[in-house]
């Protein structure tokens, strides 16, 4: 059962409105043209851990790049880790407070790429320049010693760049860890239907508006959009965050099934009762799952 803090979120996510631009198509393209006029700003949010981590920004590859470090010792080890946000939103600092969480309990450096935001950004202009990124660091660090993290759309990036660098001949990454990902955005998995109207956040028809978007001139099922139709063998380990009242819950189970399946090795938390994204947010679930993260950056 869920955390009596856990029990509250659904409702309160209704309260709020948050379903409201996943409920049509011209909700989320007006909210997508509104941000497109007045940007959301992206840098960290001031006083982030000031004390226990140090942040650097850089533009090499066209995009901002942040690296937030422990400030106290030199890293051993390395993530990056790719927000969600329905690939139209921009990080938030829900996003920021984790990653700053993490550097500071594990000591390893965490990569931000901020990748520009469909419609300008899409699965093949962006996927390949994360790969990109994780692959440099492996260069430095080591496959061992490096993860790949992200959340939602975020998560599908993280798990479709996982798998071009596997089919570029990279050895497999520590771990790749997944939150609530987007994983088949034909959303035609027929479980869905059991789980949307109890979702109090996401709905397909504005989801469906912003793949679209995403997808550019790619197939649905191009593994740069849709990562369930790769071949996972070969794969480093997943580590899989779910919540049941997600649409995306049944595309991760059969994430974790087909992986295993392909001889991935898979943890797989799934917290009944949850909402997306549930490890960002202050209930106690939340912060079991970012102790688990943590741990996965340890080592």
């Amino acid at each position: 059962m869920p955390s009596p803090a856990g029990r509250l979120l659904p409702p309160l996510f209704r309260l709020l409105g948050f379903r409201r631009e996943f409920a049509s198509p011209e909700a989320m393209l007006r909210g997508v043209q509104h941000r497109l006029v007045r940007p959301v700003p992206y840098g960290p949010p001031r006083g982030l851990r000031s004390v226990e981590i140090e942040v650097d920004v850089r533009h090499e590859t066209g995009w901002p790049v942040y690296r937030v470090l422990p400030r106290r010792h030199t890293a051993p080890r390395a993530a990056v880790y790719v927000h969600g946000g329905a690939w139209v939103n921009q990080i938030h600092p829900l996003h920021w407070r984790l990653i700053a969480g993490l550097a500071a309990r594990s000591g390893a450096a965490i990569t931000v790429p901020i990748y520009p935001l469909a419609p300008v950004g899409t699965a093949a202009t962006v996927v390949p320049p994360i790969a990109d990124v994780i692959g440099a660091l492996v260069d430095r660090y080591g496959a061992g010693q490096v993860a790949a993290f992200g959340d939602s759309a975020g998560g599908q990036i993280a798990l479709s760049a996982a798998l071009l660098l596997r089919d570029r001949g990279v050895p497999p990454l520590h771990r790749t860890v997944l939150v609530s990902p987007a994983l088949d955005l034909t959303l035609a998995n027929p479980e869905i239907d059991l789980v949307e109207p109890q979702d109090p956040w996401l709905a397909r028809p504005g989801t469906r508006a912003a793949i679209e978007l995403w997808r550019g001139d790619l197939p649905l099922k191009d593994p740069l959009v849709s990562p369930l139709f790769g071949d996972l063998a070969g794969l480093g380990p997943l580590t899989v965050f779910s919540g049941t009242l997600d649409i995306t819950s049944p595309d991760t189970r059969l994430l974790v099934s087909r992986a295993r399946a392909a001889g991935v090795q898979v943890d797989h938390h799934e917290e009944a009762g949850l909402i997306h994204v549930h490890p960002l947010l202050p209930v106690p679930e939340g912060r079991r799952a970012r102790r688990v993260m943590a741990s996965v950056l340890d080592g």
